[in-house]
């Protein structure tokens, strides 16, 4: 995992909304596709997105 103390706050608000937008348009591609395999793509690959959204805020709001 990355190093965010390292970011300022201006990288560290940038990244957010970043991920934010990829959930958002993950979540959207997992309500229309099917099928198992696309399914747990999409799944694994909002999992590792939500964990370093969470930790980008809550390195945000150490600073904060």
């Amino acid at each position: 995992m990355t190093d965010f103390t390292l970011f300022s706050a201006a990288e560290l608000a940038n990244r957010i909304a970043i991920l934010r937008d990829n959930l958002r348009q993950l979540t959207e591609q997992a309500a229309a596709q099917s099928g198992a395999a696309n399914e747990e793509r999409l799944a694994d690959r909002i999992e590792t997105q939500s964990k370093e959204l969470d930790e980008l805020l809550k390195e945000q709001e150490r600073r904060g």
